[in-house]
């Protein structure tokens, strides 16, 4: 396993990080289960486990608190708020109330005084960069978290927030995590500069493209992965783009076979490659599924390889754009560009 520094923090993190969205029912694992992953990838040199508050509506990181206990300062522990927790309407977002409630009720199910790291999962359009990083900041003075960061946030607002905390004299988001993988470059040409500019940690989620990366997506064979039975339509093939990553998707395998490596090593030590990117975060259903992707712990990719697979899906591209997170609110609503 290799380590690098999460930002500016000076924590050491491993490069491949354990997300534990699959931790309860949306993975159908049990606490055993849980535990049995956690302890195999600390085994492994993973030391930061990175869950959320709408995981399961809070199973997850009950699950995760179970399976740490006794080791908790061993490692650092992230999660996530600002997703809806339930039908009432102020139960998401990241206003200062919200933000308050929800910390404290992840404090419990983990069974811990403090976060090493806290993340706003989701950039909120009716917050203000000022109202959010307030809050952060007190949270974090008071001693309940020890940094925090931004997730799937767009590059603009990434550079909004820095803006804001300094006029305002507030603490900074430490981290982004947005999605990246061979599949889905975008963010090479927007939001990872930026990250870079502004000296953020950087972990990417659903590096193996939810699936399409695991080699259980090839063409010829049915496709029967979990999430391909959550959400069909991404791997409908009579959609072009799910059509042209099938085809990225065998180009990519051929190359893992010339270079003696699965496709799991290539894809996860391509997204480890880049120099923006401090860990890949994994989120194995099963020992099965952790023992595959911790085996490209060490994976170093060489430059001809990479140089292959940007021949096949080229930098800065994403194959299935509309299924990005990060995407402008009017680009998405006529009313807001055009009214």
């Amino acid at each position: 396993m290799q380590y690098r520094t999460l930002g500016r923090t000076g924590v050491q993190v491993s490069t491949l990080a354990l997300g534990a969205m699959n931790f309860g029912a949306i993975g159908r694992t049990t606490q055993d289960d849980a535990t049995a992953i956690v302890d195999a990838a600390i085994e492994g040199g993973i030391n930061l486990i990175d869950t959320a508050d709408m995981y399961g509506q809070g199973e997850s990181e009950v699950m995760v608190g179970q399976a740490v206990k006794g080791r908790r300062d061993d490692l650092v522990l992230a999660t996530k708020a600002a997703m809806p927790m339930g039908e009432e309407r102020n139960h998401r977002g990241s206003s200062r109330r919200w933000l308050v409630k929800a910390l404290d009720d992840s404090l419990r199910r983990l069974g811990v005084d403090h976060v090493d790291l806290y993340q706003v999962h989701r950039w909120d359009p009716a917050t203000s960069d000022e109202e959010t990083l307030s809050a952060l900041t007190d949270l974090q003075r008071a001693g309940k978290i020890r940094a925090f960061g931004s997730s799937t946030f767009p590059a603009y607002r990434i550079v909004q927030a820095q803006w804001a905390a300094r006029e305002h004299h507030l603490s900074r988001y430490a981290t982004e995590q947005p999605s990246y993988s061979i599949l889905q470059r975008g963010i090479e040409a927007h939001v990872l500069p930026v990250t870079q500019e502004y000296g953020l940690g950087v972990l990417a989620w659903s590096p193996l493209a939810s699936g399409w990366l695991s080699g259980a997506v090839r063409a010829g064979q049915e496709i029967t992965t979990s999430r391909s039975q959550v959400l069909p339509q991404r791997f409908d093939l009579t959609d072009p783009a799910n059509q042209a990553r099938l085809d990225a998707v065998e180009k990519l395998a051929k190359l893992a076979d010339q270079a003696a490596l699965s496709l799991i090593q290539l894809a996860l030590g391509f997204v480890t490659a880049h120099p923006g990117v401090t860990s890949a975060l994994i989120g194995p259903r099963t020992l099965g599924h952790l023992e595959s992707q911790l085996a490209a712990a060490d994976t170093v990719l060489p430059a001809d390889v990479l140089d292959e697979i940007d021949a096949i899906v080229a930098p800065g591209v994403d194959l299935a754009a509309h299924e990005k997170f990060d995407t402008p609110p009017a680009l998405l609503d006529p009313s807001l560009r055009r009214r």
